[in-house]
């Protein structure tokens, strides 16, 4: 039975190895003066899928030339085609004087698709990408080449504030899954000539667009073609959004840290550029990568910048502190309860004790409880409807701790010290770096509860270097922490004012970001 299950599946692999390649002989061929051959071969490639249109035309009414277009319904826009055709079968009065002669597919494109993004093309493969991407191919008979005319036009989503990153002041525009509508959105922000985005495509069978996008003159020495060369490495059937990129060109793909910073924001994109950055723009995704990529960049946010340096630099220090809180705070009131009580003042120890007097469980169980049924209830959140999810994650949390509370299964005090964990990771502004906090928590909990401060220690230090160890595209994931840059410390754990911000990071090529001595200067009485 083994043997025949064996010999079945090398026949269907044989099989399947046989129709590929003769599918990749077909790609291969090029385009032929009879019509009919290159029907036939187009048909064989694209099958009879429904959505695949074809149009039969004479050229300027002639019988002598016909002609085929090819288009996919829903991705092409048909007033384009139809305008195509137009152009096609109306107009073209020299033809019309010397019927005899053969046209060429560049005599076309010069004469009558004048009004339209147009080439020549040789390749079958060319051709059938351009019909899978929107474009229309035309071909007409006596003709060596196709005309492939830019035609997409199928129906985005319209641009909406992202929202996992909402901000109070600033640009309410977001990226959508149209790769040319994002781009676009950069465009607008940076009208430097030394912007500059290379095409790529990735995914054999999905052939998604990809876009890397750099400023020329800044971009840092070596990081594009870095760039290029991890992405054209990539082998894969189909890229369905930014994660499969992520994944398949990041440094460090064992480790809970993000070295790749991902956003919908178009404002975040821009920033990065003017300092040296590159950005991945991928199609049918609103989400952007940029690379190289530190840890303190997920504790920004827009609002730093577009408010005045006093009110950007407060709050990036509570989201400091809640980046503090959301990782340890369990760990330390574990640590603290079940080792080192005399470490607790007095008054707060007996609170803490006369809480948990009916409680069974150990201090390190009750807290591993708490925060599953946490992570429970924000998980259901997020995945059930919007309305619903909303009132799951708030209610359900105020109800099964009230009842935990009451039943004696936990004690106050853990409730607290949880809830004040989750809400301090929701002050994260990136919901990815926040998942990853999410997940360290649990082995310092857990090293807490049943080593102390000492593995507590352990286990924090091990994250600390493990940290200091990793590099995104050759940049130190620390800096400029480690290793410490001081020009690069006016826009770290504090935001200087912007007058005070006159250099790029020190990897950007061109490190001059403005002027000095810009600092604004009060007007004399009466000047």
């Amino acid at each position: 039975m083994t043997a025949n299950k064996t010999e079945q599946k090398d026949k269907t692999e044989q099989a399947v190895r046989t129709a590929q390649a003769i599918q990749e002989e077909r790609l291969s061929t090029s385009f032929t003066p009879e019509l009919a051959d290159n029907i036939a071969i187009i048909d064989a490639l694209l099958g009879k899928s429904t959505d695949v249109q074809q149009r039969e035309f004479r050229l300027c009414g002639n019988p002598q030339f016909p002609g085929f277009c090819f288009f996919v319904d829903g991705l092409a826009d048909t007033l384009i085609v139809e305008a195509i055709l137009k152009a096609l079968i109306v107009f073209g009065e020299d033809l019309h004087r010397n019927p005899a002669a053969i046209p060429t597919a560049e005599d076309l494109r010069t004469t009558l698709l004048v009004n339209a993004s147009a080439k020549t093309s040789t390749g079958m493969r060319e051709g059938i990408a351009a019909i899978m991407s929107g474009d229309t191919l035309v071909l007409v008979q006596g003709m060596k080449e196709a005309i492939i005319v830019s035609s997409k036009g199928w129906k985005d989503r319209g641009v909406e504030e992202p929202s996992s990153e909402n901000n109070v002041r600033g640009p309410r525009d977001g990226f959508t899954e149209s790769i040319r509508t994002n781009t676009a959105h950069v465009r607008r922000r940076i009208k430097d000539p030394q912007l500059r985005l290379d095409a790529m495509v990735i995914g054999t069978r999905s052939q998604t667009d990809i876009n890397i996008a750099y400023i020329k003159d800044i971009v840092k020495v070596g990081l594009v073609e870095e760039v290029k060369r991890r992405l054209s490495s990539i082998q894969i059937d189909a890229i369905l959004e930014s994660g499969y990129i992520e994944e398949l060109i990041e440094d460090a793909p064992l480790s809970p840290f993000n070295t790749i910073q991902s956003t919908e924001r178009p404002d975040k994109v821009a920033s990065a550029l003017l300092e040296g950055r590159v950005a991945i723009f991928i199609d049918n995704t609103p989400v952007v990568l940029i690379v190289p990529t530190f840890f303190w960049q997920f504790i920004q946010a827009p609002d730093d910048y577009y408010n005045r340096y006093w009110v950007g630099s407060f709050f990036r220090s509570v989201r400091y502190l809640a980046l503090i809180i959301s990782l340890v705070l369990p760990s330390i009131y574990v640590m603290l309860v079940s080792f080192h009580h005399e470490m607790i003042p007095t008054a707060l120890a007996l609170t803490i004790a006369s809480g948990r007097e009916v409680v069974p469980f150990p201090v390190l169980l009750e807290a591993l409880m708490l925060e599953i049924a946490f992570e429970l209830m924000r998980e259901a959140g997020l995945r059930m409807p919007k309305p619903i999810g909303q009132a799951v994650s708030i209610v359900g949390s105020l109800i099964i701790g009230q009842a935990a509370v009451q039943a004696g299964l936990v004690s106050p005090f853990m409730v607290i010290v949880v809830a004040i964990t989750e809400i301090s990771s929701f002050a994260i502004p990136s919901y990815s770096s926040s998942l990853a906090l999410r997940i360290f928590r649990f082995p310092l909990l857990i090293a807490s509860g049943v080593f102390g401060l000492l593995g507590f220690a352990t286990v924090f230090f091990a994250l600390l270097l493990h940290a200091l160890s990793i590099r995104s595209f050759g940049e130190s994931y620390l800096a400029p922490a480690s290793p410490f840059r001081p020009a690069d410390q006016r826009d770290t754990l504090l935001r200087m004012p912007i007058w005070m911000m006159n250099d790029r990071p020190d990897f950007a090529k061109d490190t001059k970001r403005q002027g000095e001595h810009q600092m604004p200067k009060q007007t004399p009485k009466g000047g």
